[in-house]
């Protein structure tokens, strides 16, 4: 049952977690918060320029990453006092963002540059650009470390070792993936315009089921005992 709803305008947009804050931005009015968990309290929040929609948290070494779609780059916020560090060139539009598990590698989704660009997490330098399917938006680092890359324009999710940069599969999906999370060595991947989520088999990337979700699923993760999936139906304004 819902237990606590915040007030967060400006029509947010990207949500991240980690131990004692949550993080989200607005895409409307540029604005990224840090909320206390406890009671959704803003404890800091700055007005970035450009158009931030994508975040991401590096917990080991208090950082938060927000892609700006219009500009190609990655700001690179102190945690508490969400000062900017210093900023990344992505490729175009860069979108959804996440940290490897080992902490090593930051990864980018630059939607219209048909890429995804791979950082080193401490120094901030550039390791990789890999050519992925047509408009890569969410991605997520699977628990042994490869990276899947949802791409919405061509139907597939891409299977990327970020060590060696290189693609090792694509798997095809239904239509508009959106979404990545994984549970019990399976990924799980939203299908917007069929409304439906893939199941995935992490050893073999062999697809296990096809279930029915809400109206237009976007957003999804995994709670932390790997028992259930939850996913946000954007059209019907619920959560599966």
């Amino acid at each position: 049952k819902e237990v606590s709803r915040w007030s967060l305008p400006g029509k947010p947009a990207g949500v991240a977690a980690s131990p004692g804050a949550v993080f989200t931005v607005s895409a409307d009015s540029k604005v990224v918060r840090r909320l206390d968990p406890s009671n959704g309290h803003v404890l800091a929040h700055v007005t970035l320029d450009g158009g931030p929609i994508g975040i991401s948290v590096d917990a080991r070494r208090a950082r938060v990453f927000v892609s700006d779609w219009y500009n190609a780059r990655i700001w690179v916020l102190e945690a508490e006092s969400l000062k900017t560090e210093t900023e990344l060139v992505t490729g175009a539009a860069p979108a959804g963002l996440d940290i490897s598990p080992d902490g090593t590698v930051l990864a980018s989704a630059d939607r219209d540059a048909d890429q995804v660009s791979l950082f080193d997490a401490e120094s901030l330098t550039l390791r990789h650009r890999i050519a992925t399917g047509t408009r890569p938006f969410g991605l997520r680092f699977a628990p042994d470390g490869r990276l899947f890359v949802a791409n919405v324009g061509s139907n597939d999710v891409t299977v990327i070792d970020p060590i060696a940069g290189t693609v090792t599969a694509t798997v095809a999906v239904g239509e508009r993936p959106y979404g990545v999370a994984f549970a019990r060595d399976r990924a799980f991947i939203t299908n917007q315009y069929e409304n439906t989520v893939s199941v995935i088999n992490l050893a073999t990337l062999a697809t296990l089921a096809t279930l029915e979700s809400g109206e237009y699923p976007e957003g999804i993760d995994a709670t932390s005992d790997g028992g259930h999936i939850l996913l946000a139906n954007w059209f019907d304004n619920t959560v599966t």
